[in-house]
This record gives C-alpha cells, structure tokens and sequence, in this order.
C-alpha cells in the first residue's frame, strides 16, 4: 500500500509541476498588470481544478450562504494539510493569500507566489508588521483574501485546530470586511501532515455564513476568533464522526 501511495504521490508531483508550468505564462499577466488582480482567482481554479482532474479526486464545494460577487470577503480556512492552498483554489471568488514565505524557495513557483500574494516570516517582528500593513493595503485595492488563522500547520496528525492569530480578524475590523468560515474536512486524510504521501479520498470543502465584524471591536477580537473557530470546528466535528461511523460500519 505504500508503495502505490508513493507512486501515486509522484504522479501527484508531476501532474501540479506540468499544470503550473502551463499556467505559468497567463499568471504573468497579473504580474505584469497588478490591476488585473482578480485574474489571479480565475488561474487558481484552473490549476485546482484541472490537477484534481487529473488525480482522479472528486471534489465537493458547499456554499452555506451566496456570496456577492461585488463584495470583499476574507476567507479563513482550517489547516491541516499542504493540499489545502490548492483546495482553497476551488473558491468561486476571486482572492489571493495571505501565507508563510516558505514557497518563495521553490523555483519559478516562488517567484509567481511572492509577486501575487502577500507572505510573512513569522519568526520576525518586522515582517508580521509589514504583512499587516500590505494586508490592510490589499482590501483597500479592493482584494479578498484567503488567511489561514492558524498561522500554519501546527496538528502533527489529527485533526485538532490550533489557537487563532490575530491578523484576518484585526484586518476584518479595521477595513469592515466580512470573514467567512471555510471547513475543510477531510484534506489531512488525502495528504496527511506527518507524512509526504497522498491517499485517494473524495474532497470537500465548506464555505459558511459570512461573519458580519460590525457586531465588533479589537476590544472583542478575542470573542471573534472564538465565534469563527467554532463555526468550523463545528462542521469539522460532524465531518469526523461521520468519517469514524464509515470506517467502523
């Protein structure tokens, strides 16, 4: 078995590498033209899209409420698995991340990352400081965004969700953008944090009812966090035991 998952995860390697160097050139004209931003969302669902295709995963998108095409939203995602940034490319609006620079090493695909989304050293004040304020400066250029409030993969293995950072909830209140919730349940399963090896599972992902941050304060941001955490830990809840009731049936 892992040597088909190993064969598989290769085959998973050369399909995202062949996909992103087509892509590669039509992600060059936002690059170019930073005006085009919202090009950037339509050649993620492409890359997302045709990979997941071609890696045979079936894929499930759930819109708990109707998203407004003209309005900015962030979207806040748990994460447990590398595979949640391509997951993340199936939202159907348009929006660039808010991530760690570690991909700014991977060749060509670092270059195409650091030039269209936003990325932090967390290790360094300096840079914390200067992502929030590119952050605040991308909602004023009217972008939304995809942060990923844990900061990072922290579970090792199960599916447990850290303690929240504060930048997608301080930038929600100062810029009054709504954040929405995203579930994605079962990414940790299909590519596992421990371990570089992909399973076959049917993927899914649930984007929920948009938090409205007029209802708070920096004073509050903390209840914030709380309230948006247990809108998907909730359905990430009920995910598992559905999961757990299949496996023992």
């Amino acid at each position: 078995m892992r040597i088909l998952r190993a064969i598989y995860t290769g085959y998973g390697v050369v399909v995202f590498a062949i996909i992103f160097i087509l892509i590669f050139p039509f992600l060059l004209v936002p690059i170019i033209f930073p005006s085009r931003f919202k090009l950037v969302g339509v050649f993620n669902r492409w890359w997302a899209r045709l990979m997941f295709t071609f890696l045979l995963l079936p894929w499930k998108v759930v819109y708990k409420a109707k998203l407004s095409k003209n309005k900015q939203y962030i979207f806040c995602p748990n994460h447990f698995s590398y595979m949640d940034i391509a997951t993340m490319g199936l939202n159907t609006h348009n929006s660039i991340f808010v991530g760690k620079n570690d991909m700014e090493n991977i060749p060509l695909f670092g270059f195409m990352y650091k030039k269209l989304h936003i990325t932090v050293d967390r290790s360094k004040l300096k840079s914390r400081y200067s992502t929030m304020l590119r952050t605040l400066q991308a909602i004023q250029e009217g972008k939304s965004l995809v942060i990923f409030p844990e900061g990072g993969i922290v579970t090792e293995k199960d599916p447990v969700m850290a303690k929240f950072k504060d930048g997608a909830f301080r930038a929600a209140i100062e810029k009054k953008i709504p954040i929405v919730p995203v579930t994605i349940p079962y990414n940790w399963i299909i590519l596992p944090p421990d371990q570089f090896l992909l399973n076959w599972r049917p993927m899914k992902i649930i984007f929920h009812q948009p938090v409205d941050p007029s209802a708070y304060t920096l004073d509050t941001i903390e209840k914030m966090k709380e309230d948006v955490r247990r809108i998907i830990d909730d359905e990430l809840q009920l995910h598992l035991k559905n999961e757990n009731r299949s496996r023992t049936s």
